[in-house]
């Protein structure tokens, strides 16, 4: 879904509810999918999923093949081994089933496979050749929003650097919400996956191109997320939290895809890409201290934003007030505090700033955002 001349115009459909997979394969025949690559996270074989899902692709008639071959951060080399397995296959259509990481993998699987070239050569907005094959998402996280949005965060194989490479085709036709896929998700991927999604709304509804659309999608989303977060890590088999993290989720994606994100994401990334640091860690580590960067610009929307769910407090303290909670349910899901503690020193601060002062989202970031102000972040983070 995305904003355009001022409206909203909807490119996912949206199939929700307990058992949901199971309609996987008549949802693709609907869609006119004939033979299907299939791109899953491995770690779904043993939980059972893959097989549902390949059972409902066969018992629809459809051919298919699977392609796993890839890991948490999907770069180019890993798309190209699927294009291969894409054009093996003889594919016209791509399901994704799995995290951020399967749905972003088909994502970049499908701009090889309609306009050659490598991953990179589609960073940034409507750089596709040719539209990408139809593509159905089923995520078993709550996190990414991925299959919410029109883009799909790559990484530079050479440089590891991340890629924001956005498309109207590369919106999925559909998207398969089955909270029962989600309770077999370990602890940490629950923790680190569902601080993500915290962190789109949060993000998601302040930045400096925000709508009433995603107004609307972001307080939704943080009341779902913010209220279910410690549930799900105290009882993983609770599916009807799972529902309510899985559907905020996605609405925190679909405000993404309304107003984009912020300085926590432009200062995560760097991160990620220097260290290693698994997204969510990168997150956790850095939104409460960008969420006190911006409160002298949003305190009032930070106290709107906390006023969904039932706490009432003054613009001027809003921003502290919503870093502590925050700062909370990371201690809740175990992610870590301080940047040290995943091996950045304070010498690392510099360069790290220069990064981060280049990626897209700081550039939407409510408070004006540069190598200084990320330099400030990380040593608040240190």
């Amino acid at each position: 879904m995305a904003v355009e001349r001022g409206g909203l115009t909807l490119r996912t459909r949206v199939v929700w509810g307990v058992g949901a997979v199971s309609r996987l394969g008549e949802l693709a025949r609907a869609e006119g999918f004939t033979r299907v690559l299939l791109v899953a996270d491995p770690g779904l074989v043993a939980a059972g999923h893959v097989a549902r899902a390949e059972a409902a692709l066969d018992a629809a008639g459809l051919d298919f093949a699977r392609f796993s071959d890839f890991g948490e951060n999907p770069d180019g080399l890993m798309c190209v081994r699927g294009l291969a397995a894409f054009r093996e296959a003889d594919a016209d259509a791509l399901v994704a089933l799995g995290g951020g990481s399967s749905l972003d993998c088909a994502k970049g699987i499908g701009f090889l496979a309609t306009g050659g070239g490598r991953v990179r050569d589609y960073r940034g907005w409507a750089k596709a050749r040719r539209p990408l094959p139809p593509m159905i998402g089923v995520p078993t996280t709550a996190g990414t929003g991925s299959e919410a949005q029109s883009y799909a965060l790559l990484s530079d194989e050479d440089t590891h650097e991340k890629l924001a490479c956005g498309d109207p085709s590369a919106a999925f036709r559909v998207a398969v919400l089955d909270p029962e896929l989600c309770v077999t998700a370990p602890r940490a991927v629950t923790a680190t996956a569902g601080f993500d999604a915290l962190s789109h709304a949060v993000e998601s509804y302040v930045t400096s191109v925000r709508s009433p659309f995603s107004d609307l999608f972001a307080r939704e989303a943080f009341t779902l997320l913010a209220r279910h977060y410690a549930r799900v890590l105290e009882a993983p088999q609770d599916v009807e939290a799972r529902g309510a993290m899985l559907m905020g989720s996605f609405l925190a994606g679909s405000a993404i895809e309304q107003s984009m994100l912020g300085a926590a994401h432009a200062c995560a990334n760097p991160l990620t890409a220097r260290y290693g640091v698994p997204h969510g860690e990168a997150i956790a580590l850095m939104l409460p201290h960008v969420v006190r960067f911006n409160a002298a610009v949003v305190g009032a929307r930070y106290a709107s934003l906390l006023a969904e769910i039932g706490e009432s407090v003054a613009p001027q303290v809003a921003g502290e007030a919503l870093a502590l909670r925050l700062e909370t349910l990371a201690r809740l899901g175990d992610l870590p505090r301080h940047l040290r503690e995943r091996g950045v020193s304070l010498d690392a601060i510099p360069a790290l700033a220069e990064d981060a002062a280049t990626q897209w989202t700081g550039t939407h970031n409510p408070r004006p955002f540069d190598a200084a102000a990320a330099r400030e972040l990380y040593a608040c983070a240190l």
